[in-house]
């Protein structure tokens, strides 16, 4: 099933759309024009029970008012550029700063604040919505104009699967990631420190500090970053200042293949939840600078109340030719899938 309806207005005054999807089973996802944004996502416990296992906001112009990235696609480029600032075949490039002296998650009106263009798509099996946008050259300091889509799909088997193109006129930066910030107790919840989390990941990425070293990339075994064996997020997030808000680079090569990265499982409702992705990096955040955040339906957000797994490419790529790259260039097609399969577990 898949409905259509007006949803209110952005913070410029842009009319925005929400889009339903139901499968057989009752699971639902909806949609926003505004940032292709995930609001709703509702999926059965163990006992059959729905609950929505997203945090997200009832009005539109609480998405465009803060900085927390509830449930958006996040573009041109997701993470940050140190400096605002990149070179690309010998050409300097100066981008938008919103982060102190950085760019961050793609600019002050990146694409989670831009109202995307959005069809349903009746040729498959599953209710879908492919949402689309243009990007102008120049558009947040960004070179080249930029097409881009972003197919959902709500599968009979409860998976969400984010396909993501893109294509440019001129070389750019592209690394797009889904936002989401997940509670599989459901959202508004309490926190998700008693979710279990195992990662095929074999390496981490240190993020630089003032007047530190660079970005390096480490293994993450005998690490409080080693998630090789299912363990809970709270088991040992206290030796991590803050919480986790860290890039992990997949086992093996960086090869585009789907493969499976990440599994969350919540024991007190049974749902787990597995991350596939083509994309060799993934960047799991905490919450961590939630601080009772009114959020959907009159719940409150503290620290910790729920947790992104957003696959990509990693942060500051840009500016480490070991990393894998961002670089999109005209004769290519920027491909990035994400799937959330969602499945109950026993007690």
């Amino acid at each position: 099933m898949l409905e259509k309806e007006a949803w209110g207005v952005s913070g410029s005054g842009e009319s925005v759309d929400r889009y339903t999807l139901k499968n057989a089973s009752g699971a639902m996802v909806r949609l926003l024009t505004l940032g292709a944004t995930v609001s709703e996502l509702w999926m059965p416990d163990r006992t059959g029970k729905l609950s929505d296992v997203v945090l997200g906001f009832d009005d539109a112009k609480q998405y465009d008012a803060g900085n927390v990235y509830f449930g958006c696609l996040v573009g041109r480029v997701a993470f940050r550029i140190t400096g605002a600032r990149f070179t690309l075949d010998g050409q300097s490039h100066s981008l938008v700063k919103n982060k102190g002296e950085h760019h961050m998650h793609g600019g002050q009106v990146g694409f989670s604040r831009k109202i995307w263009t959005a069809e349903p798509v009746s040729d498959g099996p599953s209710p879908a919505v492919r949402m689309t946008l243009h990007s102008p050259d120049g558009d947040q300091g960004y070179p080249g104009n930029l097409q881009v889509a972003a197919l959902f799909t709500l599968t009979e088997d409860n998976q969400l699967k984010i396909e993501c193109t893109a294509t440019t006129d001129r070389p750019t930066l592209v690394n797009l990631t889904h936002h989401g910030y997940f509670n599989l107790a459901g959202s508004g919840c309490g926190d998700i420190l008693g979710h279990v989390l195992q990662m095929d990941v074999d390496r981490w990425i240190t993020p630089k500090t003032p007047g530190g070293p660079a970005d390096t990339i480490l293994p993450v075994a005998d690490t409080p970053n080693d998630f090789s064996r299912p363990t809970a997020i709270g088991q040992r997030i206290r030796q991590i200042e803050g919480g986790y808000d860290f890039c992990f680079l997949r086992c093996g090569e960086d090869d585009g293949q789907l493969r499976r990265v990440a599994t969350l499982q919540d024991p007190g409702s049974g749902r787990s939840l597995d991350v596939l992705t083509n994309q060799p990096a993934l960047v799991v955040y905490t919450g961590n600078y939630l601080t009772g955040l009114p959020g959907k339906r009159g719940e409150v957000y503290h620290k910790h109340a729920g947790v992104c797994l957003e696959t990509g490419r990693p942060p500051e790529a840009v500016h480490y030719p070991e990393f894998p790259s961002v670089v999109l260039r005209p004769d290519q097609t920027y491909r990035h899938t994400c799937i959330y399969r969602f499945s109950t577990c026993r007690g």
